[in-house]
């Protein structure tokens, strides 16, 4: 073992200037991986975005390249970066170089900015010390300023020049580091949503991102003339039950009574549907992905206030518990857009605030605009209060059947497997070594079983195509033979949800109570085995998903092709792989054969391709694979007609079998 060094007086070390954020950026962006590298983009974007609320310039331009750099650039006043009298100092010294130097800590007193993102004086000063260089163009007071520097240090002087030009703002370009974070490839993706959740929240203001990556240039602009309220009914179109509600409000509130009032702004906009749901919550322009103080008050207001409706009308039956946040939330579409003198985040990435003074301060808000909005518009008032109840319901229901399949499902597991047709156990008790097959059809099993190793290798057939369990309810589910003979074998139980498509209330589910180390999924290598094999990523990733997220489930990829020469044989996966073994025979000659159904092979082939663990080929499913495949799947065989004509009208052709019209 390596003696370890010596811990006394000398042990002691600080960390000076860019040292900080370069050696510990994770304290200031949250993360030295792609979030935090995301995080540092959005720091300087809302600087641009706060001079634009000030009503300083109407457009920020945002360009992504493709070594990673960005740009962004604005036509507000211009950094000021001039001498400092009171701080004796050059202010591009400070803004650059010096954390928690900014111009934003006395919003409360009328500063220069009343509603800012930026609150710490961290964002451009720790992004200039995470880059690998930046660039900074400054125009105002009829000057052009010039800055650069690299890996956190000024790169020469300043240089000051006379401007004639009319236009003021500021244009600073970077790299991120990648010694300092992990992945600096921010994706095509972040940008878009960010710039959109900017423009949805800052009326009137043009966000264009230009994305100079790849062959082509490509320039997007986003803008919503009325924010939030055009974002609303772009979300949500037709299928709403009520009419758009527009709340505002503008206040005073305080965080505690011994501390100062400060101003707060509120902008609701709200729908009740029950065919989309979502909430969104943004403060002095952040998205707030983590909710926090507005979200408190929208889940106690709601609550409270159709609580009391219910109950003043007698819409409760006898049998009915009260609701809970669940039911409103399944039917509620709504958007808040909030903003104050005084923000406590919860921390440097603003992604939830948790002022208490706003949170009392928009639910009390929130339940009187309630109450009133059911008192004007009674018709209104049932239709939201009858869906809620409606939802209400489902989820009781939903609850007594989760109950009655933990009863049945979970207890006694391995007597409950012994009575399962055709399962052919393995004998090894060893959970780390145990596998299950899972196999299409009993001729399938046949051969799975003679070419498995029975130690540890069990397998169970299903009989031809399950249920596609994204379309049906859990009591059509676990009416299924096959799915709930499939669900005692795997042993775990699954996680039946009050509301399906959500990430709460998982219960009955217990990943110690799995009996196998692998679950692989074993189908032909044809349209009909694809089918099925896609049916049972289905039913896994709505009836215990976890399986998947732990890595627990695989597939046995089958060969395509089986290509003798001689004594040797050749298993082709792909096309590439049968041109490969081509070429390795060259003139010799050779027989090819699509290879069989699993039925048709032989034990030992069966055993070489697709059973034994040194010979072959398992396909681990991730989660975005399986969500890939459920998108597919959804558009393919669900309910979307429009859009399954508009994909095979689009993409039909490369499904074609040239071969057969030839």
């Amino acid at each position: 073992m390596p003696k370890k060094p010596k811990y006394d007086n000398e042990s002691i070390r600080l960390l000076k200037d860019e040292e900080r954020v370069r050696e510990k950026p994770a304290v200031i962006f949250g993360s030295d991986g792609l979030d935090g590298c995301e995080h540092a983009i959005f720091e300087i974007v809302s600087n641009s975005v706060d001079e634009a609320r000030e009503g300083y310039g109407d457009k920020i331009i945002v360009t992504r390249f493709d070594d990673g750099s960005v740009e962004v650039q604005d036509f507000g006043r211009g950094l000021p970066v001039d001498f400092n009298k009171n701080e004796n100092r050059y202010n591009w010294e400070l803004l650059f170089c010096e954390l928690y130097a900014g111009s934003k800590y006395d919003n409360n007193a009328g500063s220069n900015y009343e509603f800012s993102l930026g609150t710490n004086g961290l964002g451009l000063c720790a992004t200039q010390y995470a880059s690998e260089y930046m660039e900074a163009e400054v125009h105002a007071g009829g000057f052009r300023y010039l800055l650069n520097f690299k890996k956190g240090k000024p790169d020469g002087e300043m240089l000051k020049e006379p401007y004639s030009k009319k236009d003021t703002g500021t244009r600073i370009k970077w790299k991120p580091d990648l010694e300092v974070f992990t992945e600096i490839d921010v994706s095509d993706e972040y940008y878009r949503d960010m710039l959109k959740h900017q423009s949805v929240v800052n009326a009137g203001v043009r966000f264009i991102y230009k994305n100079q990556t790849g062959k082509t240039f490509e320039t997007t602009e986003y803008y919503y003339e009325n924010g939030i309220e055009d974002y609303l009914k772009e979300m949500v179109g037709e299928d709403r039950l009520t009419d758009i509600q527009v709340w505002k409000q503008e206040t005073e509130c305080r965080d505690r009574d011994d501390l100062d009032t400060y101003r707060l702004k509120t902008n609701i906009v709200l729908t009740f549907s029950n065919k989309i749901q979502f909430k969104e919550y943004y403060h002095n322009s952040s998205f707030l992905a983590n909710g926090g103080s507005p979200d408190k008050a929208v889940r106690n207001a709601f609550v409270y206030q159709i609580d009391a409706y219910l109950k003043e009308k007698g819409k409760y039956q006898k049998s009915d518990g009260k609701i809970t946040f669940q039911d409103i939330d399944d039917c509620l579409v709504l958007i808040i857009s909030s903003f104050s003198t005084v923000t406590s985040y919860e921390n440097q990435t603003k992604k939830a605030i948790n002022n208490k003074g706003i949170q009392d301060a928009m639910t009390a808000f929130i339940r009187n605009q309630l109450m009133i909005y059911f008192i004007e518009n009674p018709l209104d008032a049932d239709k939201i209060t009858n869906q809620v109840l409606i939802n209400m319901r489902s989820r009781v229901r939903a609850e007594k059947t989760r109950l009655g399949i933990k009863h049945d499902l979970i207890q006694n597991v391995s007597n409950l497997t012994n009575r399962i047709e055709k399962f052919a156990d393995c004998r090894s008790k060893d959970i780390s070594k145990r596998e299950l097959f899972i196999v299409e059809g009993d001729s399938a099993r046949g051969s799975c079983v003679l070419a498995r190793d029975s130690e540890f290798q069990a397998v169970m057939p299903i009989r031809g195509k399950i249920l596609n369990c994204l379309k049906v309810d859990y009591n059509k589910i676990f009416k299924s033979e096959i799915i709930t003979d499939l669900i005692k074998v795997i042993g775990c139980g699954v996680e039946v949800k009050a509301k399906p498509k959500s990430d709460k209330d998982v219960v009955s589910f217990n990943l110690d109570n799995l009996r196998w180390n692998k679950l692989i999924i074993c189908t032909d290598a044809d349209v009909d085995g694809y089918h099925i094999r896609t049916l049972l990523l289905t039913m896994i990733y709505r009836l215990m998903p976890t399986l998947i997220s732990a890595g627990k489930v695989f597939i046995a990829e089958s060969p395509l092709y089986e290509i003798t020469c001689g004594d040797e044989v050749w298993f082709a996966y792909s096309e590439a792989e049968k041109a490969s073994a081509l070429e390795k025979i060259g003139d010799r000659k050779y027989t090819i054969q699509r290879s069989k159904g699993l039925g048709e092979n032989e034990p030992d082939m069966m055993s070489l391709t697709t059973m034994n663990p040194e010979t072959r080929r398992l396909i681990k499913v991730n989660p975005s694979d399986v969500d890939k495949t459920v998108e597919k799947f959804e558009l393919l065989l669900g309910d979307n007609l429009q859009g399954r004509k508009e994909y095979i009208s689009e993409n039909g052709n490369k499904y074609i079998d040239l071969t057969e019209l030839s």
